[in-house]
């Protein structure tokens, strides 16, 4: 039994050897080079580019206080739709004391100029009555009279305005409610409730209240390169993809091109705008990442093959067509006039007919 044994475990292992014998010479065997083949067709080729960007409003606005003083109120959040003139804050004032004394001592000389007034009123009456002096004497005095009484009102809304910042006067226009200047959202109310705020002047902007934006009424905003801004034209469509909303495309057109470029990472680089169509139903943030798609050259109807089979030498360009009855192909190198690409498939302008078959890259061995 074991003498069987020991001649079935022998041929077993010239089996094996023998096998890996004949593995490893078909293996050295040199495998014939097959090559992937295109038949020219006729197609559309065009050339795109894409610009990075952002989505923002066209119209943003910065709320600002007419008066300085403490925010008391706030009455809206962003994100908040307001109308053009609705209160957003109200603000309480600080009275700056040097206008605040001069606005009290200009009140105290009207009271002073209105009690004179009124005693050389009934003093130059009693004598008019008597016909002691003439009409004109008479009106003279009564003009000075309410003069003197129109600027004490004056001055009380003056000191109202001062020391609270609305007079009793035009209470309705009060410069201490904060309102919007146009009807819009909120995107941002950067103060708080006991912030300190200041009105622009000359040598400040002044504090920012809120800032409000038409949010259907929105803009792509981006930068292309040199080298394809001489093919852009006002009006030109373009699809705009959000970085947030990848299922979606809007619509856009082209309504804005920079006349100067600025330098970006060493590249000249020019801005442009782009008005977005937005379909009803979807909500664009301001400050959304987008990639704009552009098509900068288009052509229809063109003879083509892909990239890949063409052979750029010396300035010039080829393709391998192929000969034969297909069983022994064989391939011809021909010389080709091409035209535009779109990065996959380029234009043969001349050279190839949508007869011929043209070899491409060499399959991967299996």
């Amino acid at each position: 039994m074991k003498k069987y044994v020991k001649y079935v475990i022998a041929v077993l292992i010239i089996l094996l050897f023998v096998a890996t014998f004949v593995f490893l010479y078909m293996k050295s065997r040199p495998q014939p080079v097959v090559y992937e083949e295109f038949t020219p067709k006729v197609m559309e080729i065009s050339r795109t580019t894409v610009i990075t960007g952002k989505i923002e409003p066209r119209d943003e606005v910065e709320v600002k206080p007419q008066i300085s003083g403490i925010i008391t109120d706030l009455y809206k959040d962003a994100g908040d739709r307001v109308q053009e003139g609705e209160v957003i804050a109200k603000v309480k004032v600080i009275p700056d004391m040097g206008s605040l004394s001069s606005a009290e001592s200009r009140v105290r000389l009207a009271e002073v100029n209105l009690k004179q007034a009124e005693i050389n009123y009934e003093r130059e009456k009693n004598l008019y009555d008597r016909q002691l002096v003439s009409a004109d004497e008479y009106d003279n005095v009564l003009l000075e009279l309410n003069q003197a009484r129109e600027e004490k009102v004056a001055a009380i809304d003056a000191l109202e305005v001062v020391r609270d910042g609305v007079s009793s006067s035009n209470a309705n226009a009060s410069s201490t409610l904060i309102r919007s200047t146009i009807s819009g959202i909120i995107l941002d109310v950067p103060v708080k409730v006991g912030n300190s705020v200041i009105l622009s002047n000359t040598f400040n902007d002044g504090t920012t209240i809120a800032t409000v934006a038409d949010m259907s009424d929105i803009i792509f905003r981006g930068n292309i390169d040199e080298t394809d801004v001489g093919q852009l034209v006002v009006d030109m469509p373009m699809k705009i993809t959000i970085g947030a909303l990848q299922d979606l495309t809007f619509d856009a057109s082209l309504e804005y091109i920079s006349p100067k470029a600025t330098e970006n990472n060493g590249a000249n680089q020019f801005e442009i705008k782009a008005a977005v169509t937005v379909p009803q139903g979807n909500e664009i943030r301001s400050g959304y990442s987008a990639n704009a798609e552009i098509v900068l050259e288009r052509k229809p109807n063109v003879l083509s093959v892909p990239e890949s089979a063409i052979e750029f030498s010396d300035g010039d360009t080829y393709v391998y067509v192929m000969t034969g009855d297909g069983k022994d192909n064989k391939y011809e190198r021909k010389k080709v006039t091409t035209g535009l690409s779109d990065g996959v498939n380029i234009e043969i302008k001349s050279g190839l007919t949508t007869k011929d078959k043209v070899r491409g890259p060499q399959k991967a061995s299996e």
